[in-house]
């Protein structure tokens, strides 16, 4: 039986980029794909790669016990686990599906995993479980998790159960965590895709706060090699940071959208801020580049235009997705009377660094 990688969430965002770059760089290996199908993920972000009879895809959840069970008999050996619920707002309005998938999904992908001695476990996680941080401090893999919002949270709980599972089993479990993503087929509820795609419309664009909230940017392409290198060279057990060092407050990244979309500031609508909203994230990447020979490659400069002219060339993706469902949710959040709603004058400064 020839060994197969099984890479769950493969139709959301990071997720459909591995994919594509495992393609790219490993034609030879086998990939199962296994999702659930949820709003954030889209078969369409897999145009061409289903017809590859070295790709398959399940429908299912990670958390289904039986589904789990059958694909990994398929003959995996490695699993790379994307699928999450992965949006701070939606947590924040309902944590219950964060618990089941990203806590209780991960724990039963872990227990098969064991079960069917699959060789190598990759945890994909996020900068935030560190909580917010003041400058000019980044974040060290040993240091405590703080994670401020209930998505945070259950990947903290998530990461802590792969590491137990290591620790406790011998399982060889590998953790990365990353900063902020942007690119091609990124939901358009998260905020580059949502100013992209609200500047395009010349709609309002809704800035939580003032604005000055601190993120490190990096581009999906550069994650997804860093997660390549830590599935094939990582150390088991061992935490990997994968950032781009190109840390910018939300309102400047908003006004370099803007500048190279050539539509004006006045577009900008400071609305208030979410709970409980982390000032600053940061990341400690040194040891990571040095043990696993990674850098990103894409300047913030090229990424954001070659992002920006993505959303240009793929409206058609992009304006299916912005009805429906997703139109009832954003005027949840930002529409007269919705939780976020604030005019300009109105807007609630989020806390200061601690």
């Amino acid at each position: 039986m020839s060994s197969k990688l099984l890479i769950t969430g493969g139709c959301g965002f990071i997720g459909s980029n591995f994919v594509r770059l495992a393609r790219r760089v490993r034609p030879g290996q086998a990939l199962v794909i296994l999702d659930k199908l949820t709003y954030a993920g889209n078969l369409e972000n897999l145009d061409g790669l289903l017809d590859d009879p070295e790709v398959s895809l399940v429908r299912g959840d990670i958390a289904d016990r039986r589904c789990v069970a059958a694909v990994l008999d398929r003959g995996v050996d490695r699993v790379v686990n994307f699928a999450a619920e992965s949006h701070v707002d939606r947590s924040i309005e309902d944590a219950s599906a964060f618990i089941q998938t990203n806590v209780v999904g991960t724990q039963v992908l872990l227990e098969e995993c064991r079960r069917a001695a699959v060789k190598r476990f990759l945890q994909v996680s996020t900068d935030e479980v560190y909580g917010s941080l003041a400058p000019p401090a980044s974040a060290r893999s040993d240091d405590p998790l703080t994670p401020s919002s209930p998505y945070s949270a259950s990947k903290a709980a998530a990461d802590l159960f792969a590491l137990a599972d290591h620790k406790t089993y011998g399982t060889d479990v590998v953790v990365t965590r990353a900063t902020n993503n942007y690119g091609p087929y990124q939901f358009p509820e998260k905020m580059l895709p949502l100013m992209i795609t609200q500047a395009l419309e010349d709609r309002p664009l809704p800035v939580y706060g003032d604005g000055l909230q601190i993120r490190d940017w990096i581009h999906v392409e550069d994650h997804c090699e860093g997660l390549l290198l830590a599935l094939e060279r990582g150390r088991p057990g061992r935490i990997y940071h994968l950032g781009a060092g190109e840390e910018h407050t939300n309102l400047d990244m908003v006004h370099r959208l803007l500048a190279q979309l050539k539509k004006p500031p006045t577009l900008i609508k400071h609305v208030t801020d979410r709970p409980g909203h982390d000032r600053r994230y940061s990341l400690d990447t040194g040891s990571t580049r040095d043990e696993l020979g990674w850098a990103p490659t894409h300047t913030l400069e090229r990424g954001l235009a070659q992002t920006i002219e993505w959303y240009l060339s793929h409206r058609g993706w992009w304006d299916k997705i912005k009805s429906g469902e997703y139109r009832s949710y954003y005027e949840r959040l930002y529409g007269t009377g919705g939780r976020y709603a604030a005019t300009t004058s109105e807007v609630t400064r989020g806390s200061q660094v601690p």
